[in-house]
Order: C-alpha cells, then sequence, then structure tokens
C-alpha cells in the first residue's frame, strides 16, 4: 500500500476560524476602504471565487498584503479562543494511525498555525507546516512543499474549504477533497470539479482511501 500525503489548508478546514475573520475584516474595513461584511453579504461571499471576492470588495490589490499581515496579527489574539472543526480532530487521529503523513499548508502565519495546534493538542499529528501569502493560489507553494518533502504527486492528497484550493491542487496535478463546513458553499467548491465533496470530517478516511490504493 502506498503511503498517503494528505495536506490540510488550516482556515476553515482543520480551525474554526471564519466568523473570527469576518469580525477581525469588519473590524478594519474603514482603515482599508472595503464595506464590511453583513450576514447576507457573507452568503454571497461564499459563493464567489477568490477573484469574484476581491472584485466585489473593492479593495485595491496594492492593498492585500497589507490587509492579510494585520489580520494574521489580529487573528493571532484570539488563538487561545479558537476551536477545532467539530469531528476533525478524531479525522485526523484516525489518519495519522492509518499511516498516512499529514501536514499543512496555509496562507495563515506559521506562529498562528503552531499556537493553535499546541492549544488544541493537535501538534503531534502533523509531519510539517507550510505558510506563504497568495491572492490567488497556492500552486508554487504545494510544488515547492512537494520538492522540499521529496513527495510524489500520486501520493498527494490536498483538503481544502476553498476554490483556490482547487485550482492550485489541479494546477499541481494532485487530488483534491473540497470540505464544505469552511468558507465556501458546496454550490461554488462543486462548480470547480474537486475529486471528491466531502460534507463531515468522518468522511475523510474512506474518501483518502478510495483515492489512493
Amino acid at each position: 500500500m502506498t503511503q498517503k500525503v494528505i495536506i490540510f489548508d488550516f482556515d476553515g478546514t482543520i480551525a474554526d476560524t471564519v466568523d473570527a475573520l469576518v469580525s477581525i475584516a469588519n473590524r478594519l474595513a474603514e482603515e482599508f476602504r472595503y464595506i464590511p461584511i453583513t450576514p447576507n453579504e457573507l452568503t454571497l461571499l461564499k459563493n464567489l471565487n477568490s477573484r469574484e471576492i476581491i472584485k466585489y470588495s473593492g479593495i485595491s490589490i496594492f492593498k492585500i498584503p497589507f490587509l492579510v499581515k494585520k489580520v494574521k496579527a489580529e487573528l493571532k489574539k484570539k488563538i487561545p479562543e479558537l476551536k477545532p472543526i467539530p469531528g476533525i480532530e478524531e479525522a485526523l487521529i484516525v489518519l495519522k494511525n492509518e499511516g498516512n503523513r499529514l501536514g499543512i499548508i496555509t496562507s495563515n502565519s506559521q506562529e498562528n498555525v503552531t499556537e493553535f495546534l499546541k492549544a488544541n493538542d493537535l501538534d503531534n499529528l502533523f509531519d510539517f507546516i507550510y505558510s506563504g501569502v497568495t491572492i490567488f493560489g497556492k500552486t508554487t507553494i504545494i510544488n515547492n512543499v512537494l520538492k522540499q518533502q521529496q513527495i510524489k504527486v500520486e501520493e498527494v492528497i490536498y483538503v481544502g474549504d476553498e476554490t483556490r484550493d482547487i485550482e492550485a491542487s489541479k494546477k499541481a496535478n494532485i487530488k483534491v477533497i473540497a470540505v464544505t463546513w469552511g468558507f465556501n458553499s458546496p454550490e461554488v467548491l462543486a462548480r470547480q470539479n474537486p475529486d471528491v465533496l466531502a460534507h463531515q470530517p468522518r468522511e475523510l478516511l474512506e474518501i483518502v482511501n478510495s483515492l489512493i490504493d
């Protein structure tokens, strides 16, 4: 049996951070000159891809790196109160015990991710964590990680909650599971044609085994 390498996105996939990120984004709206997100708008945004969200917000693309940096700093303050997605801890433990290698690729900071994992006793489950700032995708980061970790594309499955996760995985020629418990809606994720759409963390083990023998 081939050893599988399962790479997870962090925000919305492992950590339940969507509400916290919306709250932070709304606090920073005046400073960065975009419209705060109402509950109705959040529903709309969940049905847009990354490019459409940036266009809808009206924020200058040149301001995005500064906004991302500020959001990470604000999120750091909330780490002690953040919790894992319900059911994800149990799924991660089973996947690890099955002999799979687990990793994280995130646009959040490595410091935030490490602190969250330690606070929730998940830090012993992951073999690697990579952080990188990207506006539209993670393809370059994924390719760099595969090279550094000496991982073959046929051994990898990426697990993420946004359309950009699907796009990046396809460009990197790796299989991708899109999860519906994070930011993007099931409908917009399905339109990107992931290999599988997962609705509950407990589904991950069966899906992983079906994608790679």
